[in-house]
């Protein structure tokens, strides 16, 4: 037996922006900027669809301030996270007292103390309940927060850990931001909050369907720290993305391979991939050099198309869309990755334990 990731659940924010408006956007905001064509070519590419935010559009748009927008970030996540745990809780078969660590991430938002506090004093977790909040992991924490649970579940075979991510990217939409990178991230990001239950192996791991977790790996590439980035200004996080970015799938596959050979798999011959969706360029280029068919990553693209990039929680959005395919059979092999600032990477390969094999799971 090995720890096993249960079923996440996963909720969008209610108000919609289609891409059709974001265009639309676009073209009236920014109508004399030099490279706007170039900027409009690129939102499109992206292939959004959609994304959900927390607040109208017409609130997005306009800056309040950093200290009112960190009072928004506080005020939504205690309003959302409650169900988006239960609903995890409820798919792993657990209680909040079964729980002994709950790492939570997010790179959107910042309070002190960490929304885990909130968390165990609100929803009958334990006083003892361990605390691990990451926040600068930004797209690769929801691969982290993995890697972590799995980490203390091996360590502690008859513990319990929660997997929560909170974004809600639009709380950094900086108008003044004119650069290419800023103005297309204008037109990628969307808010989400996800959560899963990673249980021991100890801790009767048998009673959940989901993923294995066999091995984890982290990898930075070098000299890269700088390509994605938040300046902090008096005004909040203005996000730097540097035109390399789209690219770095040739550095980070290798480091991919190398956590499958490892584990004496086929980096290439895996059964599901559950990969983090920045562009559709990262998915491209990861089938590309894996010499996997784009297929594989139908998952992670469809998040990318129906939210966005929704930073740390696209891993488990992608993975509940696996859950909900319904299509692996016991014992498969596969793998989740999530990318991000450092450039850095964040892995794990493991086996699928079906729900015939699990004897009991919750959908």
């Amino acid at each position: 037996m090995m720890p096993v990731l249960c079923r996440p659940a996963v909720a969008v924010p209610e108000h919609v922006l289609t891409m059709e408006e974001t265009l639309e956007l676009a073209n009236r905001m920014h109508s004399r900027h030099t490279e706007l064509p170039l900027v409009l070519r690129l939102i499109r590419n992206t292939g959004v669809r959609k994304r959900h935010f927390i607040r109208p559009v017409a609130e997005t748009l306009e800056h309040d301030g950093f200290e009112a927008r960190t009072r928004v970030y506080a005020e939504q996540a205690k309003r959302r996270l409650p169900d988006v745990v239960g609903r995890a809780l409820d798919n792993s078969g657990l209680t909040a007292e079964d729980v002994s660590l709950i790492v939570y991430v997010s790179c959107t938002g910042f309070t002190m103390p960490s929304m885990t506090a909130w968390l165990i004093n609100t929803m009958g977790f334990r006083p003892d309940t361990r605390q691990l909040p990451i926040a600068q992991l930004g797209c690769a924490a929801g691969g982290a927060a993995i890697n972590r649970a799995h980490d203390f579940c091996t360590a502690y075979p008859d513990s319990n850990a929660l997997v929560v991510a909170c974004e809600f990217c639009s709380l950094c939409y900086q108008p003044e931001d004119t650069g290419i990178g800023s103005l297309l991230s204008n037109g990628l990001f969307g808010d989400a909050v996800a959560a899963a239950v990673v249980r021991g192996d100890d801790a009767g791991a048998e009673g959940c369907a989901g993923m294995r977790l066999e091995r984890n790996a982290s990898y930075l590439v070098p000299d890269t720290e700088d390509w994605i980035s938040y300046a902090v200004k008096a005004t909040g996080f203005h996000f730097r993305l540097d035109k390399r970015v789209p690219g770095t799938m040739e550095m980070l596959a290798p480091a991919v391979r190398d956590l499958v050979d490892d584990h004496r798999w086929d980096a290439s011959a895996l059964d599901f991939y559950i990969v983090h969706a920045g562009g559709p360029r990262i998915l491209d280029d990861l089938s590309k050099y894996l010499d996997v068919p784009p297929e594989m990553f139908r998952h992670s693209r469809t998040t990318l198309t129906e939210y966005g990039n929704i930073a740390s929680a696209v891993v488990l959005d992608a993975l509940d869309r696996l859950f909900e395919e319904d299509s692996q059979q016991h014992s498969a092999r596969g793998m989740i990755a999530g990318f991000g600032p450092g450039i850095t990477a964040e892995m794990v390969v493991g086996t699928w334990a079906a729900l015939a094999d699990s004897r009991s799971a919750s959908s």
